[in-house]
């Protein structure tokens, strides 16, 4: 289990359009914000990662970068690519799905057949997580889900970003001792 204020396992993974994402090397003022998606076949990722795309701008005007990834191949992750209009959101594919579950602790499901935009589920995939990791690669902030549905919203993202950058307020639930 990820601990906020400790250090998050590195993530080094091929962007589309080439290059590496690498967190260990993000140079970032204030960090990173992770959107691990489901892959290609989710229409609620498609619409979550538009959102992403267009307000990373504003994560980078508070001195933040952005990356999208999944467990998709290349060719998967450069159709979802295409699909949001990636042009200021990395897109980071082959994440291991061990990787997913073991370092991130992010659920995964079997495939169901083709879902309801006609594209085949991979056989095993991670579910969503959003995840902010500071400068120095400790955890700041993360939400990991069971299911495509509710997911935080990048725009209130900002907001708390905002508040913590204007409050030095630090990442919470990092006590780990006895209850």
């Amino acid at each position: 289990m990820l601990i906020p204020r400790q250090k998050t396992p590195d993530l080094s993974l091929p962007l589309v359009g080439g290059g590496q994402f690498t967190l260990s090397t993000e140079k970032a003022e204030r960090g990173t914000v992770i959107a691990f998606y489901r892959g290609l076949h989710c229409p609620i990722c498609a619409t979550y990662l538009k959102e992403l795309e267009k307000l990373t701008p504003e994560f980078n005007a508070r001195g933040v970068t952005t990356v999208a990834v999944s467990s998709d191949g290349s060719e998967r992750a450069a159709g979802m690519a295409e699909k949001i209009g990636a042009d200021k959101l990395r897109v980071a594919y082959d994440l291991a799905l061990p990787a997913a579950r073991d370092d991130w602790g992010l659920f995964t499901s079997t495939s169901r057949g083709k879902t309801s935009i006609g594209i085949e589920e991979p056989a095993l995939f991670s579910e969503p997580g959003l995840f902010m990791v500071t400068p120095e690669q400790t955890l700041y902030y993360a939400s990991v889900q069971t299911m495509p549905f509710v997911r935080p919203h990048f725009s209130e993202l900002l907001g708390a970003l905002d508040f913590a950058i204007n409050n030095d307020y630090p990442a919470r639930g990092e006590y780990t001792g006895a209850l």
